[in-house]
């Protein structure tokens, strides 16, 4: 059994699927979609910092006196349909997502019973979102199920209250935030929690290390669900299950410890912005180079997109997620299952990342730039005449190649037209017989 005591917890080991899993998607949905201006923050940046174009929206666009709490019966969902969700989840190759089941605005898409009047289940949608697209996800899809869930809360009085207190009193975590995670665990059984929005608080106010025993020892997901590392001041990139060290977190080389990069198709927003511009999505060549180096690096993927107010997946994101997983239809042996290769990128062409997998012994080259020259070096692979083998992911015939001494190797692509590519953005050159 493990102790509440982080050094007890932080030697459990991470339950493989999370490693094997690699890419993820993110969802960030609540109250804040309905003004779906700036960001997420859109509370906090209109009534606490007072930042200039918040202030000006609302006086432009509501009457004297709208409050945030306005927002909440406009938070409709009408739209949203969890079957297509699933669907468009699976289509994009992610075999985890994790849904925000409640943002720092405090607002739960379930039915809490310690969030009363300010949940989905009494105010707007009048629905359990949580029980209805995990319903969707468990039935239609292999994805593994989370909830991200903040800590604090920006305005709560009790949060307030013990912040003052300089957190020498805990009466908003033992009576709002600890009982919606054991709530949430015992009611929708995820397989990740990732926690978020320590408040400047240590994990002794949160009692995080009580929560964690309790998840990893009597729990109903205590053998499968994995853990982030944002449980208090001080545990990020410390304590916990995977670390994420810090948002859009991509070191480029390898970590010692298993991590993820939780990044978003929108630069500027985790939550829809009704304002975004088109240049403000990445395109789908940035995200498969991102998803392509966090995985050689030994990171997951974790992709975010952002749901309007009515409950639909905006046609934008949904063209990225469907995109990647076309890509991982070509390249996901080089992606799910594999392991870090003893080079990460390579040391002659840039913008070539290395994977290997194991069970077929095979190391993965995925190249970004298709070279004009139609012969692309490596300086990595230490190729042996007569026994190594070089294929293109999606294409039949084996490559002609030539080694360059010990170390390295010339390989010729095939010359084909645009319609015969595999993929259009990113290729994987599968090697085998390589030290």
């Amino acid at each position: 059994r493990y102790e509440p005591t982080w050094g007890s917890l932080d030697a459990r080991p991470l339950p493989a699927w999370f490693d094997e899993a690699k890419f993820g998607v993110f969802i960030h949905w609540g109250v804040f979609s309905v003004p779906s201006f700036g960001s997420e923050w859109f509370w906090w940046y209109w009534q606490k910092e007072k930042r200039e174009p918040y202030v000006k929206f609302m006086d432009t666009n509501y009457p004297p006196g709208f409050s945030y709490e306005d927002f909440g019966p406009l938070f409709t969902a009408e739209f949203f349909d969890p079957n297509q969700w699933a669907d468009i989840l699976k289509a994009s190759g992610a075999k985890y997502v994790v849904l925000t089941s409640k943002h720092h605005e405090g607002f739960t898409l379930w039915g809490s019973k310690y969030s009363w009047n300010w949940n989905a289940v009494d105010v707007g949608p009048k629905r359990d979102l949580v029980a209805e697209l995990a319903t969707s996800v468990r039935n239609r899809t292999d994805l593994h199920f989370g909830l991200y869930h903040s800590l604090f809360e920006w305005f709560n009085p009790l949060f307030l209250e013990d912040a003052t207190n300089a957190f020498n009193t805990s009466k908003f975590p033992t009576s709002k935030s600890l009982p919606e995670l054991y709530e949430i665990v015992t009611k929708y059984q995820p397989e990740i929690i990732w926690s978020d929005g320590d408040g400047n608080a240590p994990d002794t106010y949160w009692n995080s290390t009580g929560f964690l025993a309790w998840l990893y020892n009597d729990s109903p997901v205590r053998d499968t669900v994995v853990t982030n590392d944002r449980w208090g001041a001080g545990s990020i990139c410390a304590h916990g299950g995977f670390y994420t060290c810090s948002d859009r977190y991509n070191p480029g080389h390898l970590l010692p410890h298993k991590w993820e990069n939780c990044m978003t198709i929108d630069r500027g927003s985790w939550g829809y912005r009704r304002d975004a511009r088109l240049r403000d999505y990445l395109p789908v060549e940035d995200l498969v180079k991102q998803l392509a180096e966090t995985v050689s690096c030994g990171g997951n993927l974790l992709m975010n997109i952002g749901p309007t107010h009515d409950g639909r997946i905006a046609v934008v994101f949904e063209e990225r997620l469907r995109q990647v997983g076309s890509w991982l239809q070509v390249n996901g042996e080089a992606i799910y299952g594999t392991k870090p290769w003893r080079a990460q990128n390579d040391t002659v062409t840039p913008a070539v990342w290395y994977t290997f997998s194991p069970k077929e012994g095979k190391v993965n080259a995925i190249f970004l730039n298709w070279p004009v020259s139609g012969i692309l070096e490596l300086g990595e692979p230490r190729a042996k005449l007569g026994e190594t083998q070089v294929k293109l992911a999606g294409y039949r015939e084996l490559l002609k190649w030539v080694a360059l001494g010990e170390k390295g190797m010339v390989i010729a692509l095939p010359q084909l037209t645009p319609q015969q590519m595999p993929c259009q953005w990113g290729w994987t050159l599968q090697l085998t017989d390589v030290d």
